[in-house]
């Protein structure tokens, strides 16, 4: 099947598609009929990409499902996609998620929602370009577009903030994508294409790879987001509805470590090796610095922020370890972190829908009234700190037993990330689920929907199931990894002359 049929192509433009159908014959006079055709839109979505799991061949590096269209022919640009083990689950994790998202906001979202579901649709199929692009050009026009619908989502369905959270968002990914389109025709100058097979291969002299490192960190850092560059992370977070928080903590953010692992890495590996002691340094600064400051939140969405971006400093820090344990960890800790982030994102918004606040002080002995909600929460809580049998604990083993071997203080600090982790997730458990019913509202308030308790029942499966069994996971992603750290490994400055 994959041989002919363009899986890529209909996994990229499909959500669009739905997602501009919904924009031209939805209003909020039938909003029944605009959340039923986003459902099968996000459905169909996630079904195009299963062939690319039974099909994909776990043996082989290279790019699988390629498809090569020429584009722009005055400047060689092709629309050339491709998936391999670095990007596949990413693929199928973000088609997953649109479904998640749609169902969120089923009737959580009453005022245009024929625009809502349309945002997210359409965000679904440039996210998925992203991870598909095999052109540089490509995956620049997908990496900025994203900009458009969370802008959107967070700007007009967000909270009393909204506007400024958004602006700011825009504008630090804006300026850092800036320099990285910089890069790319730096890279396309001295190469006369837009190819990453190509850049792989372009002889740069290391003030070139230094040079081009700052530039796409610059963009890369903003996205994960790196300490000191996360300011808008948390502002956004809070003031976005609950879809976009999701997908902002489910994809979005892995959109940053992915461009590491495309771009960066096997583009200037001498300059990724130089420069591995600054990149370890601020990623261990995000992980006990930012974990620190997780502590002391009082809003419930600004904590899981926080705790998203010391998940991300351990994902940051495995892919400078330059070990083959610790990049699989990284990408293992960015699918866990993209299932377990948005459950508690969802459990926050089913909290916020019932109460109106995202306040721990405001809570207390929710288990008492919402004994299935308190179940799944606690859950999900668990597995952010790293509990083993989760997914959560995947990927931090993975990371933190690459550090050791590679430095055992540089383990010993990454290891921390436990104690904080679970410092403040259960912190934020005993006072907002546990003990005795603190005020009257959380008396009258119901259990979960049959809506939300299927939601997060396939959450919770599929958390347990790569908590328990990683190995089908580590072994598709395990060809494309050597391969990486092959072209990390091999020198690109010139030969100097006799």
């Amino acid at each position: 099947m994959h041989a002919h049929f363009p899986i890529l192509t209909f996994a990229i433009w499909l959500p669009i598609a739905f997602g501009i159908i919904v924009l031209v014959v939805g209003s909020d006079k039938t909003p029944g009929v605009v959340r039923w055709i986003a459902l099968i839109g996000s459905v169909a979505s996630f079904i195009v990409t299963l062939p690319l799991i039974s099909g994909f061949d776990a043996n082989l590096s290279a790019l699988q499902f390629v498809e090569l269209v020429p584009w722009i022919k005055s400047f060689n640009i092709r629309y050339h996609l491709g998936v391999d083990g670095l990007s596949i689950w990413f693929i199928i994790l973000t088609a997953f998620i649109a479904i998640i998202v749609v169902i969120a906001g089923w009737e959580v979202i009453t005022d245009n929602v024929a625009q809502y579901m349309a945002a997210f649709l359409i965000l679904s199929g440039l996210m998925v370009g992203v991870f598909s692009a095999a052109d540089g050009m490509l995956f620049y026009v997908f990496f900025e577009a994203t900009l458009i619908p969370i802008y959107l989502i967070i700007g007009v369905w967000g909270g009393p903030n909204r506007v400024y959270a958004a602006f700011k968002l825009f504008l630090y990914t804006l300026a850092g994508s800036l320099v990285m389109l910089v890069a790319l025709i730096y890279l396309y100058t001295h190469s006369n294409s837009f190819e990453l097979s190509t850049w792989q291969a372009l002889p740069l002299s290391m003030t070139s790879q230094v040079l081009l490192f700052i530039a796409f960190f610059l963009a890369f850092a903003v996205k994960v987001p790196m300490w000191p560059v996360h300011t808008w992370l948390p502002d956004a977070h809070v003031e976005a509805p609950t879809g976009g928080s999701v997908v902002l903590a489910a994809i979005m953010l892995k959109l940053g470590a992915y461009g590491f692992l495309r771009l960066l890495l096997p583009t200037v590996p001498d300059a990724s090796h130089v420069l591995a002691p600054v990149m370890i340094a601020l990623s261990l600064i995000a992980v006990i610095y930012i974990g620190l400051v997780a502590l002391v939140q009082a809003d419930m969405k600004k904590l899981v922020a926080y705790s998203s971006i010391v998940h991300m400093g351990l994902v940051t820090l495995g892919l400078f370890l330059f070990s083959q344990l610790s990049i699989e960890g990284a990408i293992m800790q960015m699918i866990s972190h993209g299932l377990v982030s948005s459950a508690m994102f969802l459990c926050i918004g089913i909290l916020y829908d019932r109460m109106h606040s995202r306040q721990i002080a405001d809570y207390g002995g929710i288990v008492n009234t919402m004994p299935k909600f308190s179940a799944f929460a606690v859950l999900f809580s668990m597995a952010n700190c790293g509990l083993p049998g989760t997914s959560g604990f995947v990927g931090e083993f993975m990371v933190i037993l690459s550090a050791v071997k590679f430095n055992f203080w540089i383990g010993c600090l990454s290891a921390i990330t436990l104690i904080l982790s679970a410092a403040y997730t259960l912190w934020m458990v005993k006072r907002v689920y546990l003990g005795t019913i603190t005020n009257d509202s959380i008396m009258r308030l119901g259990d979960l929907s049959r809506r939300e308790f299927w939601m997060l029942m396939v959450l919770t499966l599929l958390v347990l199931y790569i908590g328990v069994f990683p190995k089908p996971f580590t072994d598709v992603m395990h060809e494309s990894v050597v391969n990486l750290l092959s072209h990390a490994a091999q020198s690109k400055l010139p030969a100097r002359p006799w």
